[in-house]
């Protein structure tokens, strides 16, 4: 008896007179424009730090938590659920990491922090695969539960150890870190001669080879990781196929509920790997609300990279960046950023309007002059407006990226084998 089996699609064929442009070469080029606008603030501003090493290493430490959060919203909605439990999630992570780099060391930890995450993913998933219940409510209850059992464990646990207590846990053992001998200093001394574009590609790439910690490499390489087994393996083509006709899939002979709830504890381990690195990289102990909103954070990165690894890799870079800026520099380089901001919205509007999008071109256009304004009209930022800049340039971003969302067809929806949809 012949057995059915689920084979990859066609690939569509690109629109006439628009040849299909390959996804690496779209993301370098844009990588390249984005320095390029850089480079000509920081020229026209005198905004040095804007793309410093300095700058840059730390943009990716603070990008790194939150591209794991929102890579372990891609797997669970590529399975078709929902899953805004990634903050409670994440909580998990922190804590478990913490005491397994105290108990047995800062890799033990790390597994433990997975761990941690993986067993938050697995309630959501017995909560929204096995009972069917709301996957918003069932995340809504994880993010009440994680920090919870942290506060209760850390109240048996770390209450009474040296530099303990029942919202933070002592120092822990950080994993091993590196610099790139050699590279490092000549890109260093490359930087230093503040030549156009040439220096502000030394200085970010120096900064992303210097005091590099394994934990952060190992974390990128789940990117193109994701991206091969997701879109090129038999396993990730049918767990996309249960979040796109779960139904279809059944009929197929996949099991649904399984590929569901291993898309959900994979999410889970994501986001606790994600809550480790904050925990064990970032800092050297837990503390009580130590996320700082990242999981949720994380599904803005992944919804503005349209439920893709790349796309929320950059969207979470964005994030890292803005925050690295207001950090170092605060009000001076997020008055820079006000130039940028206008010098990249007005050539996204050009580009918008000569593809006919006339409404995105337009609104792009009426931004970058509101942020030229700003730019020249004022001389700094007020304090408050430089701690949000992070969360409105994400807002701004998924505003402008909205028009080009799609999310997994039947991504929230509730499965029950042998029903009709």
């Amino acid at each position: 008896m012949a057995t059915s089996t689920i084979t990859e699609p066609p690939a569509a064929d690109a629109p006439s007179g628009r040849p299909r442009v390959n996804p690496w070469l779209r993301a370098g080029s844009l990588i390249l424009g984005i320095l390029l606008v850089l480079s000509v603030t920081r020229v026209l501003s005198d905004a040095q730090d804007i793309t410093s090493s300095g700058t840059a290493g730390a943009a990716l430490r603070l990008a790194v938590p939150i591209m794991l959060a929102g890579l372990a919203g891609l797997w669970s909605e590529r399975a078709g659920i929902v899953n805004i439990g990634l903050e409670g999630m994440m909580v998990l992570g922190t804590w478990c990491a913490a005491y397994g780099s105290l108990q047995f060391g800062p890799w033990a930890g790390l597994i433990a922090g997975i761990l941690g995450g993986a067993l938050g993913g697995l309630v959501h998933a017995v909560a929204t695969v096995t009972f069917g219940v709301d996957h918003i409510v069932s995340g809504v209850a994880l993010n009440l539960l994680g920090p919870g059992v942290a506060r209760f464990l850390s109240s048996l646990i770390f209450t009474g150890t040296e530099g303990g207590g029942v919202t933070q846990s002592p120092q822990v053992a950080q994993p091993p870190s590196f610099t790139v001998p050699g590279l490092a200093s000549g890109l260093r001394s490359l930087e230093d001669e503040r030549i156009f574009f040439v220096s502000d590609a030394a200085g970010v790439l120096g900064g992303l080879v210097t005091g590099l910690s394994w934990a952060t490499v190992i974390s990128l390489l789940l990117i193109p990781l994701s991206i091969y087994v997701l879109w090129r393996t038999r396993f990730g083509l049918r767990l996309r196929s249960c979040g796109e006709n779960p139904w279809a899939a059944e009929s197929l002979g996949v099991n649904v509920y399984l590929y569901k709830y291993l898309g959900v504890i994979i999410s889970g381990g994501l986001a606790g790997l994600g809550g480790a690195f904050l925990s064990l990289v970032a800092s050297n102990y837990y503390r009580e609300a130590q996320t700082g909103g990242r999981g949720f954070i994380g599904l803005a990165a992944m919804i503005f990279g349209n439920w893709r690894p790349g796309g929320l890799a950059l969207g979470a870079g964005l994030f890292g960046f803005t925050d690295a800026l207001q950090l170092r520099q605060g009000e001076t380089s997020v008055h820079a950023l006000f130039l940028a901001l206008a010098i990249g919205l007005a050539l996204y509007g050009i580009w918008g309007l000569s593809r006919a999008r006339r409404v995105a071109g337009i609104a792009s256009l009426v931004i970058a002059a509101g942020s030229l304004a700003l730019y020249l009209f004022t001389d700094t930022v007020p304090q408050q407006f430089t701690t949000a800049t992070p969360y409105v340039t994400t807002l701004l971003v998924l505003a402008l990226a909205s028009q080009r969302l799609q999310m997994p067809a039947a991504d929230g929806l509730i499965y029950r084998k042998g029903t009709a949809k």
